[in-house]
């Protein structure tokens, strides 16, 4: 084959990287015994164009075939204010083994040295491909996160959390002391993503906020609910204590749904109360940078869309 091009997406091809999205992990996650992460096909994968291109267009990279125009494979990156976040990455199958994830990867990594900004994603533990890709390209995994659903009662959960009372919906007026929040505690910053789930302009996101008693933020957790995506995430915590009062209300947002959201994995308080509270594991997944890195040191719960570790 002669050699790959890249180029950016461009608005009349979302319906085929949609497809892309939609088949590439379906197809890995059906070929590995599980089942598909796109249950309502390629159609609901078009979140991934919709929310990124919002917050940044121009920023999703495509491989594509010389010979034909087709597209081998596809990486939405989000360059934010301390770093760069590597979203999504797919490859078709039947461009396995022609390098394409390696070529769309050393873009990203490109792009962010010149930009002089680590490069964070999150990754399944569970695909050893990738694990490998990242880390022979330069990444370190730095933590652990056990994948998480629960079913929620369509009454809601039955589970009462300490602290509940201190959680509310957020409002425009918190983007700054979420911004500082997340910076004080992940030494990250995103202030537009926040803006952007509070404003909710699509429809499909919730953020709850922890305040304490002196009126200060002490956490955050947002939700989507779409059927390309539903989860928690992300959110930041001082506490145990206070992730549960916040996974608490978004999952009561979740009615009747089974969201999935990711939890430390050395957070054992957090995560034997989930467990209390019925919570089954799906998967694995590691934070991984490629770069400058500080340990957090409150709790971070990632999402995968927009992506960020």
């Amino acid at each position: 084959m002669a050699e790959i091009i890249l180029r950016p997406m461009e608005a009349a091809d979302w319906s085929e990287v949609a497809d892309l999205i939609c088949v590439g992990t379906n197809y890995w996650y059906q070929t590995h015994g599980m089942g598909k992460v796109f249950g309502a096909g390629p159609e609901s994968a078009r979140l991934f164009c919709e929310v990124y291109e919002t917050l940044d267009p121009g920023h999703c990279i495509l491989a594509v075939n010389p010979a034909n125009g087709r597209i081998m494979g596809s990486c939405f990156y989000h360059p934010r204010e301390t770093h760069v976040s590597l979203g999504i990455m797919n490859v078709h199958p039947n461009y396995f083994g022609h390098s394409v994830a390696r070529k769309l990867l050393n873009f990203v990594i490109h792009f962010s040295e010149q930009a002089q900004k680590p490069l964070r994603l999150v990754s399944s533990a569970l695909n050893l491909d990738s694990f490998s890709l990242y880390t022979r390209a330069g990444f370190v995994p730095r933590q652990a996160f056990q994948d998480m659903l629960i079913k929620v009662p369509e009454r809601g959960l039955m589970h009462i959390a300490p602290g509940t009372e201190q959680v509310r919906p957020a409002t425009l007026a918190d983007v700054d002391a979420i911004t500082a929040l997340e910076l004080e505690l992940n030494h990250i910053s995103r202030r537009k993503d926040y803006q952007y789930f509070i404003e909710n302009k699509a429809g499909i996101w919730h953020v709850s906020v922890y305040e304490n008693s002196q009126g200060q933020l002490d956490g955050f957790l947002v939700s989507v609910q779409h059927p390309g995506s539903n989860m928690l995430g992300p959110g930041v915590m001082r506490t145990a204590a206070q992730a549960s009062a916040l996974i608490q209300a978004e999952l009561n947002q979740n009615r009747g749904r089974s969201p999935v959201f990711l939890v430390p994995v050395d957070q054992t308080e957090l995560v034997q109360t989930m467990y209390r509270w019925g919570a089954q594991n799906c998967e694995l997944h590691f934070a991984q940078v490629y770069g400058a890195y500080k340990a957090p040191t409150g709790i971070c719960m990632p999402s995968f869309m927009p992506e960020t570790a």
